[in-house]
């Protein structure tokens, strides 16, 4: 899925989850949720399992309505689970330190100190111990960084680390960058116990990027005993938990088993996440992607051998567009749109979910796979088809410990009723192609009267 930084997805990094486990409906309330610091500086894990009950029960409630199976909870690591975080970077005095924003009592942000961050991965902790002592010992550094003797707030520090090892650590300038600001830094980075590689360094101004090297790691997903690499590109989106990306790419491969004969499309896909796990259950698959992420999931595909799938830059709006009422894209050149038989959708919408003609498209597909980011969204989004799906598979990933942000994935499968009617109406289209002579001359010049709209369509697209 493609969400941007903002919706939200700030402070967010991952390692390994711990396995599955399947549970039926209790009949006891919902316990009262644990609460822990909003930023996370400090948690308790002795009481992940009493929040992750609350949670449990929480999208078990939620979801009752609709007759689901029962619940597959996913299970995270209580700690070092995160693999990105971003800090402001602090100076009082002598001191240097790292901050994050929290919620007061009246809703009001105020700074938080963070010498260590347990909800992130080892190796981002001992990266940011590094790169502090680093710039308190440099001048260099210290200058760049506008040091001043009163309190400032100075420049952010970017974290992003894998479940492989690798690691980049981008830092945001208020001064334009020189070369001195990156010598021996990488040298001093390179000494995390935990690293793998030699961590990648971005430094960011106003209207700069410089990097060291690369602004990109390369991380490696174990789903199903099968190794998956992944390019993350500095700045882009990618799974926060490591660990639970695992365990929802296993889950939306299971539940898709069986599907070879069929083909799949898939909206938001990013940076290909999804689609390399699950091309080999599908004849063929699509993607839609936006202009960011196109050279990242390409790379993905050919990274992993993936060979069965047509990559289209545009938004979800565009290829509905293009598919159900025909319009030519020159993006979509080398794809038959209408030759294609789309049994499976994927979706992994942002936060708000699914507009209300992305809804109207689950109409046009056998099952759905749909994993969400906001329950409440996905619950709206279900209610507008309930009466033409059914949920088959129904699974919570506890992708943020101690908040209450969840994901959620709903395998659903048109009811047989639907699949009825659904296979006639192809019939019909199908006799429809097929009409007379006359038909189509007049469908032609109907074309015709329209044809400087859709030219200039054509070229805008």
């Amino acid at each position: 899925m493609t969400r941007s930084k903002a919706q939200g997805r700030r402070v967010e990094a991952a390692a390994e989850a711990a396995p599955t486990s399947e549970v039926a409906p209790p009949a006891a309330a919902t316990p009262a949720p644990p609460k822990f610091s909003p930023a996370l500086t400090a948690i308790d894990p002795s009481q992940y399992d009493s929040q992750l009950e609350a949670k449990e029960q929480r999208i078990r409630n939620l979801f009752a309505e609709f007759n689901p199976p029962p619940l597959q909870a996913f299970r995270s690591r209580p700690e070092h689970y995160r693999m990105r975080a971003e800090f402001r970077v602090w100076h009082e005095g002598d001191d240097l330190f790292y901050i994050m924003y929290e919620k007061d009592g009246e809703g009001k942000n105020r700074d938080v100190r963070v010498d260590s961050f347990p909800v992130a991965s080892e190796l981002l902790n001992e990266l940011m111990g590094l790169l502090r002592d680093h710039i308190k010992a440099s001048p260099i550094l210290r200058h760049k960084l506008g040091h001043q003797p009163r309190k400032v707030s100075l420049p952010q520090a970017n974290f992003h680390t894998t479940l492989s090892g690798q690691s980049m650590v981008s830092l945001i300038y208020h001064k334009k960058l020189g070369e001195e600001w990156k010598e021996e830094l990488r040298g001093v980075l390179a000494k995390a116990p935990s690293s793998t590689a030699t961590p990648q360094i971005i430094g960011r101004s106003r209207g700069q990027k410089v990097c060291v090297d690369a602004d990109e790691v390369q991380e490696v997903l174990s789903v199903d005993g099968q190794q998956l690499k992944q390019v993350q590109v500095e700045a882009s989106f990618s799974q926060p938990n490591g660990g639970m990306c695992q365990h929802m790419l296993s889950w939306a491969r299971s539940a898709t088993a069986g599907s070879t004969g069929g083909e799949l499309l898939e909206l938001y896909c990013g940076n290909g996440n999804f689609t390399v796990a699950l091309a080999p259950n599908f004849r063929k698959a699509s993607s839609q992607v936006s202009k960011s992420s196109v050279a990242a999931a390409k790379r993905n595909f050919e990274l992993n051998g993936v060979g069965n799938v047509f990559v289209a830059r545009m938004s979800s709006e565009e290829f509905t567009a293009a598919w159900k009422e025909g319009r030519q894209m020159r993006r979509l050149e080398g794809l038959d749109l209408q030759s294609l038989s789309f049994t499976t959708l994927l979706v992994d919408p942002p936060r708000a979910g699914l507009d209300s003609q992305t809804v109207q498209l689950l109409k046009d597909f056998q099952s759905v796979v749909y994993i969400s980011c906001n329950p409440d969204t996905l619950h709206a989004n279900l209610a507008e088809v309930r009466d033409l799906f059914e949920i088959k598979r129904f699974a919570m990933f506890d992708q943020f410990p101690y908040t209450h942000h969840v994901e959620c994935g709903v395998y659903l499968q048109r009811r047989e009723q639907q699949q009825d009617e659904q296979a006639a109406a192809a019939a019909d289209k199908q006799q429809a192609d097929v009409a007379p002579a006359t038909n189509g001359a007049a469908a032609t010049a109907d074309e015709g009267g329209r044809g400087a709209k859709r030219k200039a369509e054509e070229g805008a697209a």
